[in-house]
């Protein structure tokens, strides 16, 4: 491998001349540019304007919030990496567009891909960042220019490929993406483009830029009330895997041992040095964004650029005794999304509507004026981005599918409407499922299935779920068999 180096002190140099020819590219277009800028594991609630972390300082994403559209109820339809990077690029669902599991494979290509229809629609595509779907960095079709890594890459002196060339870059990861996503705006051409900044942060082992390791000084992290979920009348095998693990060997060790009936939690740590870690990445996502905004500003074509920023999924960070995802629970489904672009969106604006990741694709097509693919099972938001929200969806389906190292982490499927939660786990024998008011049980802590008084809404959460898999054409891979 070679050694590259394009840190934020040669970017002044980088950036320099050629600034008329750049302007007249991205301007004398009837169509917007685009920009989808997607973080890794971030929690909904992450960002200064959120209000969760007082300390937590993000004015830069905040100004985003501020300047277009915020979708208060988004949700993925599958907690998890690859499934949901998948999920995005194809705006299908992971049963149809064959991600399963992580670092599974790339999307079937018989499903439609949002990169190849943004090409027929005109555009220069690019991909900057974390693909992680199929193991392996060299560069996928659909895109004009590839920059990205094997994996989970590193944060520190990367390994990437660009273009099918193999080095390493010197930095910190984010700055780096940053860098060549400027440089990629900047290059001259003809059509509108494209963009995806696709980062590694904020992903564990949670680095941040050194810059900032040591932000927050004295910081206290809030604790979440259902930190305390003892899990009582909920599955045995959550309380199972809590108490001896979930991943292979430790959860065939435990297959007759004792589970109570529910569990001790821990005490909260104000000063958790990984969770403060995690915030503390974040930062240089905010100023990732400061520095793409500002370069479009200067170019003059802000008003002609659709910004979308958004999440591959939630992150439970405290929440349920819980540090990860796949769980159908809020924190673990939930993610941010915000949608800028003047020549459309209304300012401080939001949206209550259930939104999905498998809508991003027909979004992002449908504004750049091209032709959504009927095989495509999300809906484009541009009618909600216009504020028209008559029709839209009412409820929405989940699914996971258990991974061969996690067995502890089950096959589940689900459905979420405004208010309530049903959870099947299809798979698990001699247990009982989830049923959730939300809007009297925010924070999912008690199950209702057994409820007496909730039996007709249980039903009717059922009758709802097989009509989503139905209308979904769902089936299971059994994936975990193999």
């Amino acid at each position: 491998m070679k050694i590259g180096c394009c840190s934020m002190l040669l970017m002044p140099a980088l950036l320099s001349g050629g600034g008329q020819n750049i302007k007249e590219r991205n301007v004398n277009h009837s169509k917007p540019n685009i920009i989808f800028i997607l973080t890794d594991d971030e929690a909904w609630n992450l960002l200064g304007k959120d209000g969760r972390y007082s300390f937590m300082k993000t004015p830069n994403l905040d100004q985003l919030s501020r300047e277009g559209m915020v979708f208060q109820n988004a949700f993925v339809t599958t907690s998890l990496s690859s499934p949901s990077r998948a999920c995005i690029m194809t705006g299908c669902y992971a049963h149809k567009n064959g991600v399963y599991i992580n670092t599974y494979s790339d999307p079937d290509p018989n499903v439609p891909f949002l990169p190849k229809v943004m090409q027929g629609a005109g555009y220069e595509t690019s991909f900057i960042g974390k693909w992680h779907m199929k193991p392996g960095a060299n560069p996928r079709d659909g895109f004009d220019y590839w920059l990205s890594f094997d994996g989970q890459g590193q944060y520190i002196n990367p390994p990437l490929n660009e273009n099918g060339r193999d080095f390493v870059e010197k930095g910190y990861i984010t700055d780096i993406l940053t860098d060549y996503a400027i440089k990629r705006i900047r290059e001259p051409g003809k059509k509108p483009f494209c963009l995806f900044l696709w980062h590694k942060a904020v992903h564990a082992p949670f680095t941040p830029a050194p810059r900032d390791s040591a932000a927050f000084p004295g910081a206290l992290i809030p604790e979440y009330d259902n930190w305390y979920d003892t899990m009582e009348g909920k599955p045995e095998w959550l309380r199972r895997g809590w108490l001896y693990g979930v991943h292979n060997e430790v959860w065939k060790m435990s297959k007759d041992k004792p589970v109570p009936l529910k569990i001790e939690p821990k005490p909260w740590d104000p000063k958790n040095k990984t969770w403060m870690n995690y915030l503390r990445a974040m930062l240089a996502v905010d100023e990732s964004y400061g520095r793409i905004r500002k370069y479009l500003e200067d170019l003059d074509i802000l008003d002609n650029t659709v910004v979308i920023f958004s999440s591959d999924n939630g992150y439970f960070l405290g929440s349920h005794q819980r540090g990860d995802k796949r769980l159908m629970y809020e924190e673990s489904i939930r993610v941010p999304l915000m949608i800028s672009y003047p020549g459309m969106v209304k300012a401080s604006t939001t949206n209550s509507d259930i939104v999905l990741n498998i809508d991003l694709a027909p979004t992002i097509i449908d504004l750049a004026g091209g032709t959504i693919p009927s095989g495509m099972q999300g809906r484009s938001m541009v009618p909600l981005l216009k504020g028209k929200t008559a029709g839209w969806r009412k409820s929405f389906f989940y699914e996971y599918f258990q991974e061969s190292y996690a067995p502890g982490l089950v096959t589940a499927t689900g459905v979420r409407n405004q208010r309530y939660k049903y959870i099947e786990f299809p798979h698990v024998i001699n247990d009982i499922n989830e049923l959730y008011d939300l809007e009297k049980d925010p924070g999912e802590m008690v199950n209702l299935i057994n409820s007496p008084v909730h039996q007709s809404i249980r039903a009717e959460m059922k009758a709802e779920l097989e009509r989503l898999k139905k209308e979904t054409s769902y089936f299971d891979p059994e994936v975990y068999k193999e």
